[in-house]
């Protein structure tokens, strides 16, 4: 048997790191079971051989900054037998303050914040003899791109990514070893925008972190005499913003005048800025797929288009000879429009006076062959418009998908082609959407929406190994949360207008600040994650329990009598349901001025039991009961406000009858009258999706429980809405809008995941692949529809586990497949069976 898969705070390998007690984690290949382990690491320690099944296991001894930890594993199997060691190693970064030697520097000039500058060049030579190794810490508030004797260092795109630059800055370690020469060396490095400075979500406002960009570099050299030479950012680096990217923004895009090669004719200035860098601990965004030799569309007015084939977010390269002072422009979109023209109407912000994002590149050539490729920005596009003299040919372009590099772990199959399509059309979305946090478009907002990441997180952690990913963004909302403990509608918070920030607190978005760790938890099995944030979550929930009762100065009546109302919270601004089809709920932006009781009361019962169990979880009993009981009296008080006429549950709108199914807030005659009554909600609807934002996620599970073939008849609705009229209308993402671009007056994107979250369902029922606790999966598959064959293979935190199904015959076969060194408790027709590793066959 041996170990493979090794992680370490589920990173593969990583360097640079500056957690402490690191979880180290596993899975296993051949054998049934593994009996023992031992962990042998350069430090010293050697765990011995331990009499353990488990694939996990803490570092036990306490890192300093830079020691790397080269260590292996060697398991032993059901028959006592040893087996090969496996390697893997980590190493720290600079966990000190007093570790950073450089200084933090700047372009050599008086920042107007009105004004939009060019890309900072800066330059340091310095000589080096002797290398053993060498390695180089990067920052910035802005995005670098830094290289070394020519030659690009490390391949994180967009770094050093985003958090708010005001409390958190990461910093990024590339081992540049074999980029450093004998003699004469040289470092450069681009400071651009990016967020700190640049366009910011839907209204692409600027400087929301600061308006002088800073870079950070700190270059260490250890020799073979065991001296440490240090190259640090200070005045001496050369500096100048006159190279070829004159204009370089996130959102907006890039000019680029190949013509222009910097002088570095000035001196960088230094500079401060209050945060010292820590480690991302997280996946980089680094280039992805790649779309070659695009088709060449001629647009009825006679415009030029490429089409990618793929909505991605990414970027552009191109190649070709030209002459000196040629340009060529391009333009990048989601859509043509109804006359056959590029259009980027549907993701941008308008007024008179501008438009946002322009996304965006102007490109003057030089003489001879011209080579680019963007750096300091990514676009939402399948289709690129092009303009200008330049001779060019298809071949010239290619379009690069850029995200943050999440591990892939699953594999689906069925035998609907819309449902194939519609699940790569969501793990599409999901990839354009995760470039450092979760974003709800790659194109307008690109904001950290917590509402779309809370609905989305248990689908995201089937399609990635979400681990690291997700605790990152954790950390984002930990540094937005408010002082009165609630978690922001989006985080970071760069690019919000000020008019949204009453939003906060919003029901189902603000609460993902404790359902994001616990389905993480639930994934993965690391308490950590609880303990770590449980401050957080406590100050949150204990904000949400004061509002119970509580008067809100827009809000308005419900029907309650004044006891029964002190049992509700009508309390603070929020979005409701969201974006429910606009024949069922027309969108108001006057809908957020108010309250919502409904949505609010329902998601503080949902939220406060979450809380009692993780309490139970970390041993808090004390709270553990509070929440108990205001779940409890809450609960009371939505059983109340649903037999109200305003906030009736007799209604045709499915939201409102899916929630509190889904949550459990109704007693028993309550609960039947809804089941019949969402099963005549959907009657009266053709069989179509009601749903809006918050509940779409519920209602398979929901219909399900009453009769599974409710759940495959709305899942199988090819009409709009639904889920597979995306992919019947040619959909390769997901929308924004039920209604695609006919929605909000053509304003929609087409590339949110947030629709998607219903693949949960499907890997999770539909296939029934669960994870359990030790070492174990459930495997709980419905049949269903017309359905004849479903598969799906999760390489999970215990391994890779499949489950298929067949049906043939009037018979349907069952065939699990288990990983080695874990367990399946297979829920089947026949019964339950617990199947150790190997492959199994039932036929039922």
């Amino acid at each position: 048997m041996k170990a493979i898969r090794i992680k370490t705070e589920f990173l593969a390998d990583p360097i640079g790191v500056d957690f402490q007690q690191p979880l180290i984690t596993w899975n296993c290949e051949g054998g049934v079971s593994q009996t023992a382990y031992r962990i042998v690491a350069s430090s010293g320690w050697d765990s011995g051989k331990i009499a353990s099944n488990s694939m996990r296991v803490i570092y036990p001894l306490e890192l300093k900054s830079r020691e790397r930890v080269d260590f292996s594993i060697t398991l032993w199997d059901e028959n006592d037998v040893e087996g090969e060691p496996s390697t893997a190693y980590f190493e720290m970064g600079l966990l000190q303050k007093s570790d950073w030697k450089a200084r933090w520097i700047s372009g050599n000039y008086i920042v107007n914040p009105v004004k939009r500058y060019p890309v900072d060049c800066f330059k340091k030579e310095f000589d080096a003899t002797d290398v053993k190794n060498a390695r180089i810490y990067v920052s910035a508030c802005g995005l670098y791109e830094l290289a070394l004797n020519g030659k690009r260092v490390g391949d994180f795109v967009l770094a050093p990514g985003h958090t708010d630059y005001r409390k958190r800055v990461q910093y990024q370690t590339y081992d540049v070893t074999e980029q450093i020469k004998s003699g004469n060396n040289v470092i450069t490095a681009s400071l651009a925008d990016g967020w700190y400075r640049g366009s910011c979500g839907a209204w692409g406002l600027k400087n929301q972190y600061g308006a002088q960009t800073k870079l950070l570099v700190q270059l260490e050299i250890e020799k073979n005499d065991g001296t440490r030479q240090t190259v640090v950012t200070d005045g001496s680096w050369a500096w100048s913003n006159d190279g070829e990217r004159v204009f370089a923004d996130n959102q907006d895009g890039e000019k680029v005048d190949a013509r222009l090669v910097p002088t570095y004719s000035d001196k960088a200035k230094v500079t401060r800025h209050s945060v010292t860098p820590t480690a991302s601990n997280n996946v980089p965004i680094r280039e992805k797929e790649t779309f070659v030799n695009p088709k060449i569309i001629i647009t009825p007015s006679g415009k030029k288009v490429l089409d990618f084939g793929q909505n991605i977010a990414g970027y552009i390269k191109f190649s070709f000879n030209a002459k000196a002072g040629q340009t060529i422009k391009m333009r990048f979109g989601e859509m043509l429009d109804e006359s056959g023209e590029f259009t980027q109407k549907n993701i941008q912000c308008a007024t008179k006076k501008r438009q946002t994002p322009l996304q965006e590149v102007t490109y003057i050539a030089k003489d001879g062959l011209n080579e680019y490729k963007t750096k300091f920005a990514i676009f939402g596009f399948q289709y690129a418009l092009v303009e200008g003299d330049v001779d060019w040919k298809s071949e010239d372009f290619t379009a690069i998908a850029v995200y943050s590099d999440m591990e892939e772990t699953l594999e689906f199959d069925c035998s609907h082609p819309l449902i194939n399509k519609f699940v790569e059309n969501t793990r599409w979305s999901a990839k354009n959407n995760h470039a450092d946090i979760p974003t709800d478009c790659p194109t307008r907002e690109r904001h950290g929406w917590t509402g779309d990441a809370q609905i989305f997180v248990d689908t995201a952690s089937y399609f990635f190994d979400y681990a690291s990913f997700a605790r990152k963004y954790l950390g984002d909302m930990c540094d937005g949360q408010r002082a009165n403990g609630v978690f922001r509608q989006i985080t970071p918070v760069g690019g919000i207008d000020f008019y949204m920030n009453a939003m906060d607190g919003s029901a189902g978005w603000s609460d993902a600040g404790v359902l994001i760790p616990y389905r993480i938890y639930k994934k993965y099995g690391d308490v950590r994650i609880l303990e770590d944030n449980y401050e957080a979550m406590c100050r949150y929930a204990k904000f949400k329990i004061k509002t119970i009762g509580k008067h809100y100065m827009t809000g308005l009546p419900t029907g309650l009598s004044f006891k029964d109302s002190k049992k509700i919270s009508n309390y603070g601004q929020s979005y409701g349901e969201w974006a429910e089809p606009t024949d069922v709920c027309a969108f108001a932006i006057s809908d957020f001025i108010n309250p919502h009781p409904e949505e609010t009361t329902a998601y503080l019962v949902y939220m406060l039991r979450h809380m009692a169990e993780i309490a139970e979880l970390l041993g808090r009993e004390a709270d553990k009961k509070l929440y108990e009981e205001k779940a409890e009296l809450v609960k009371s008080g939505y059983q109340k406000l649903v037999e109200t006429q305003k906030y009736s549950y007799d209604t045709d709108r499915q939201a409102k009858l899916v929630r509190p199914l889904y949550l459990e807030l109704l007693d028993e005659k309550q609960t039947e009258f809804a089941r019949k009554r969402l099963v005549k909600a959907l009657d009266n609807y053709g069989w179509r999706l009601g749903t809006g934002f918050l509940s779409t996620p519920f209602i398979l599970y929901v219909l399900a429980d009453i009769d599974v073939e409710y759940a495959y008849r709305l899942l199988e609705n090819e009409e709009m809405p639904g889920w597979l009229f995306m992919p019947k209308m040619g959909a390769n993402t997901i929308w924004e809008s039920w209604e695609g671009t006919a929605a909000q007056g053509g304003i929609a994107s087409l590339n949110h995941y947030s629709k998607g979250a219903v693949c949960e369902w499907l890997f999770g029922e539909m296939c029934g692949i669960k994870v359990d606790e030790n070492n174990t999966y459930i495997v709980s598959p419905k049949v269903g529809g017309t359905i004849t064959h479903a598969a799906c293979e999760y390489n999970g935190i215990y391994g890779k586990i499949k489950s298929e199904w067949k049906c043939d015959g009037g018979k349907n076969t069952y065939i699990v497949t288990v990983p080695a060194n874990a367990t399946a408790k297979a829920i089947l027709p026949n019964g339950e069976h617990i199947l150790s590793a190997g492959k199994y066959e039932f036929v039922i």
